[in-house]
């Protein structure tokens, strides 16, 4: 059994797709920290002109266990605006896509996962069994995020950090390839009201009663 939850940068994707995988007792499955990744090597790999060629060398592993770069285990160098800034961009480039996106079906095949993005529904795993589009008004997902970065101890300015996602929404919506929108099966999920564990419950319910 397959779950894809898709949504705009900020609504909580990461938190709620956890909290759902640990209540089913199923695997996560975190694309867009993916994306983050090949960024960040990108960048520590001096921006190089050949993607492709990049894509077969750079020192980057993905695993179940997390992702590390030269053996280092990544986590907070993923959530820093250069780096979430440059992997929507990077996201379009389908050398990037089809980099990542046959790990990402056989990972969804092959076990039951919850898998968030923002084209898992409607690119990656067309035929999940349950899928969810999970938003949230922006200046919540700011604050939201603002927080997030705070508790990580990143530097982070509200307006900034709100200005960032508007830029990665118009990005996610416009960008040629796989652009972010809601599939036509799937369940509209507005957090702006809901408090985490309330909408992990909500979801929860769909896939219980749903089997």
């Amino acid at each position: 059994m397959s779950i894809a939850i898709d949504g705009p940068s900020g609504a909580g994707k990461s938190t709620v797709a956890k909290a759902l995988a640990k209540r089913l007792k199923i695997p996560y499955v975190d694309t867009g920290a993916m994306y983050r990744a090949i960024a960040y090597a990108y960048l520590e790999g001096g921006r190089p002109e050949d993607l492709e060629e990049f894509l077969k060398t750079m020192p980057l592993k993905i695993s179940p266990e997390g992702i590390y770069y030269k053996g280092k285990l990544l986590d907070k160098e993923l959530r820093t605006s250069e780096v979430t800034m440059l992997s929507s961009s990077l996201s379009k480039e389908a050398p990037v896509r089809q980099y990542l996106l046959e790990d990402q079906r056989r990972l969804g095949q092959d076990h039951n996962v919850v898998m968030e993005g923002r084209d898992i529904g409607t690119v990656v795993l067309k035929d999940a069994a349950f899928k969810f589009f999970l938003t949230a008004d922006v200046d919540l997902r700011a604050k939201r995020r603002h927080e997030q970065n705070i508790e990580k101890g990143l530097e982070s300015n509200l307006e900034e950090v709100k200005e960032d996602l508007l830029k990665r929404d118009q990005q996610d919506l416009h960008r040629e390839i796989a652009p972010l929108k809601q599939a036509r099966d799937a369940i509209l999920i507005d957090s702006s009201h809901l408090t985490l564990e309330e909408t992990v419950e909500k979801m929860a319910q769909y896939v219980e009663e749903g089997q």
